[in-house]
């Protein structure tokens, strides 16, 4: 087999510096620590997490107490007409149980209608809200339009 050793590049492998030992060490007296101050200390090195150099940190100047509209949030499933015009035929009823029936709608929501794309079938529509652009045209095809009261 081959006759060599494996060794490290030149200046690979070099001991670390002494630190304190002394003035002519290059790093006595202060340690490379500097003069004073909290970094110089010894125990915890540096200010905690979230220390912004004695200004009032971010955490403790926002609220962390108070109201939260989540709870209270309305999330509606948004169907277009185009969608509307594709899967229902003629003089058929366009509610809640239909759009489960048609596998379009998997839990009970609060449905909204928008009007993006045309429509031609004439569809009664019976859904918690509806846009002004989609009512126009549910309306224009022959269709009539029932919002319910509750969802506002």
């Amino acid at each position: 087999m081959a006759d060599f050793i494996l060794n490290a590049p030149e200046g690979a492998n070099v001991n670390p510096k002494r630190v304190g030992r002394g003035s002519s060490s290059g790093l006595g007296t202060t340690a490379g620590k500097g003069n004073k101050g909290q970094q110089s200390r010894s125990g915890k090195s540096g200010p905690y997490v979230g220390f912004e150099g004695g200004q009032m940190p971010l955490y403790r100047r926002i609220a962390h107490r108070g109201f939260s509209n989540a709870p209270f949030k309305k999330v509606y499933f948004t169907i277009n007409v185009d969608e509307l015009n594709k899967k229902y035929s003629d003089g058929e009823t366009v509610d809640r149980e239909s759009l489960i029936a048609k596998g379009l709608l998997k839990k009970d929501v609060l449905i909204k209608v928008l009007g993006d794309g045309e429509i031609t079938k004439k569809l009664t529509v019976n859904v918690d809200k509806i846009s002004a652009s989609a009512k126009e045209k549910v309306e224009k095809a022959g269709g009539s339009v029932t919002v319910k009261a509750d969802a506002k």
